[in-house]
């Protein structure tokens, strides 16, 4: 029995060690390659150096899709947070019939896949008179991140005490009063979550930016476009950076999460 038990641990251990490893050996390569002296990733590498970095800074435009992504991204998440929190908060006081069935629809956008939602909001906003461009993608990231921001404030307002809502009511504080001094001090956790996720995946979002963008160039399909011409070393710097930014939202936001907790 135990020879039985130490086999099958051991399967277990080896398919473990197999998923990590092809989980995170791309991204191991890639940031090696990034210090990799030569321009052609061959193994073994030929060198260290800092040079791509520097190629990739003295890159226009890969800058300015970066400078475009990160405006892009400020923006949208910004739009997304003071359109969601408010919509939140009304949905959690208001008690109405189709209550349940709204809590589900407004996350539609973050399950469908981004082809079908960059189709679907294209076709809107060509409805409405607005052209592809810088506008476009920002209005078509608020609304798929609008589906983050919705369900992480919602949950935090459920977890909430209503007698704090009682108790401000009880000391003479009207409804705004109470939601700008009272409910947002305590979902502020969940907000700055909410924020950074936004943030990281508007930065990362293709397809719907791809049917939206017209000529307004963002850092994913610059590199997409720089990968279709020939990989160049450069990408691999730039998304060591990506990597090391996501890395450290990813430990800010769990720090806040602790804290709350």
């Amino acid at each position: 029995m135990s020879k039985k038990k130490s086999g099958s641990t051991i399967i277990v251990a080896i398919l473990a060690v197999a998923v990590l490893l092809f989980l995170y050996l791309p991204i191991i390569v890639v940031v090696l390659y990034s210090f990799n002296s030569s321009s052609i990733s061959s193994f073994p590498m030929s060198g260290l150096t800092l040079k791509w970095y520097v190629v990739m800074f003295h890159n226009e435009a890969l800058i300015t899709a970066l400078t475009n992504s990160i405006e892009v991204a400020v923006i949208a998440t910004t739009l997304a947070i003071v359109i969601g929190v408010p919509s939140a908060y009304g949905v959690y006081k208001l008690k109405f019939r189709w209550k349940k069935f709204l809590e589900k629809v407004v996350i539609i956008p973050m399950m469908l896949p981004g082809i079908i939602t960059g189709i679907s909001i294209l076709s809107f906003l060509q409805m409405v008179g607005i052209i592809q461009g810088v506008l476009a993608v920002i209005l078509g990231h608020t609304t798929f991140l609008l589906g983050t921001v919705f369900p992480q404030i919602y949950t935090r307002l459920r977890q909430l005490d209503r007698n704090i809502e009682e108790a401000s009511t009880d000391l003479g504080g009207t409804g705004i009063q109470t939601f700008f001094y009272v409910i947002l001090p305590n979902i502020k956790t969940a907000i700055i979550g909410a924020a950074l996720l936004s943030v990281t995946l508007s930065i990362d979002e293709i397809p719907v930016t791809f049917f939206l963008n017209g000529v307004f160039t963002t850092l994913p399909i610059q590199i997409y476009g720089m990968t279709r011409n020939g990989f160049t070393p450069e990408i691999n710097a730039i998304c060591t950076i990506i990597l090391v930014a996501s890395v450290a939202v990813i430990l800010i936001s769990n720090k806040i999460s602790r804290e709350e907790a």
